[in-house]
């Protein structure tokens, strides 16, 4: 008999210090544990950039925040390709050689792993990115120039027939910060992150296409005392590679009341989310918990939210672990109740119809 695929969603916000998946790709590791219990796995850039590292799953769905929370929304559906072309968006204000540095790892994804990419346009003006942090230590952050971004990838879409969109957005050098360095340390908040997602935000909610954003920034000084979750952004000039490689195969967004094809997948497929404990207050998440899906929220990956499922009325299964939690995910999958695994069952309750009631009792 045949089955439907079954699919997960695994969700760690950007910018919000999570002690996994806040740092340089660092929820890897776990996207990859769940993609072997999973038929599809469905994720944001977050979880799978890591700089110049990446992993090809094939069967993860690289899907940008704001398409994501669309996603879960029921507004749209994802349709699963076998590659994108890729346009490359480059910030005026980055430097020459810093901008050269750019294209020659863009050729590199073409030479040496086979990535279709168009001509890249670089914006008619400088962004001018400025990054901004919230009271709970949270990122975030601005562009100056949204219209030039949208411009640039405009003519990507009508020139270049790009299928999906790359930015590469100079971002302000911050080498001396305390937040930065606590952030190399392992110790705090990504400081550019929240910006990121911006970025990304403005092209998909105008043009309903995959993108995804890498930063260009100067490289750091050498830190002997480097956090291994750090690690991957300092391997060199740029994190472009990660995001190629994740949006040559990101699934293109269908619109609800578009037709729909066979293979597209809508929330309703979903079967199981996954997220951190203290932050399930994002629009997703909070979607996601009106449907049918089991919500997994996990308790060892801390953030500087304070939002668990509870103060929401969100039913979620708590679980200390990512390791606990493909526990569960296996449970599900195979249709057994977690609870036929602890050693105690308690017995069947008996629910009381409106027959069951005598006179006396209205």
């Amino acid at each position: 008999m045949n089955k439907r695929p079954y699919t997960v969603v695994l969700i760690v916000p950007t910018g919000v210090g999570a002690a996994i998946g806040g740092y340089a790709g660092d929820a890897m590791p776990v996207a990859r544990a769940i993609a072997q219990i999973c038929d599809r796995l469905i994720t944001h850039p977050n979880v799978l950039n890591g700089a110049q590292l990446y992993w090809n799953l094939l069967n993860a769905f690289y899907v940008e925040g704001y398409g994501l929370d669309k996603f879960a929304a029921g507004c749209y559906g994802l349709r699963p390709v076998h590659q994108n072309r890729v346009g490359l968006i480059l910030d005026r204000g980055i430097e020459p050689e810093l901008r050269q540095r750019h294209l020659q790892a863009a050729d590199a994804t073409r030479a040496t792993l086979g990535l279709s990419l168009t001509d890249y346009v670089v914006t008619d003006a400088p962004l001018q990115v400025e990054l901004r942090r919230s009271a709970t230590g949270a990122s975030w952050g601005t562009i100056a120039n949204p219209d030039s971004l949208l411009r640039a990838a405009e003519a990507l879409i009508s020139q270049a027939q790009a299928e999906a969109i790359t930015v590469v957005a100079r971002f302000p050098d911050d080498s001396d910060s305390d937040a930065l360095q606590n952030y190399r340390h392992g110790q705090g908040v990504d400081p550019i992150a929240g910006a990121e997602a911006v970025i990304s935000h403005l092209v998909v909610r105008k043009f309903q296409i995959p993108c995804a954003h890498a930063p260009a920034l100067l490289p750091l000084p050498l830190d002997p005392q480097l956090s291994p979750r750090c690690a991957a952004e300092e391997l060199g000039y740029t994190f472009l590679p990660c995001v190629l490689v994740g949006l040559s195969r990101a699934p293109q967004f269908v619109v609800k009341g578009a037709d729909s094809q066979p293979g597209d997948i809508w929330v309703d497929g979903v079967d199981a989310v996954v997220v951190p404990a203290t932050a399930c207050g994002g629009s997703g998440l909070l979607s996601l918990s009106q449907s049918r899906a089991k919500i997994i929220a996990v308790a060892d990956n801390v953030t500087r939210m304070n939002v668990p499922p509870e103060a929401l009325g969100i039913k979620a299964l708590r679980v200390k672990s990512y390791l606990e939690a493909l526990g569960v995910l296996v449970a599900d999958r195979a249709g057994i109740s977690v609870d036929a695994l602890t050693p105690s069952i308690s017995s069947l309750n008996c629910l009381s119809t409106i027959s069951d009631k005598s006179p006396a009792d209205n």
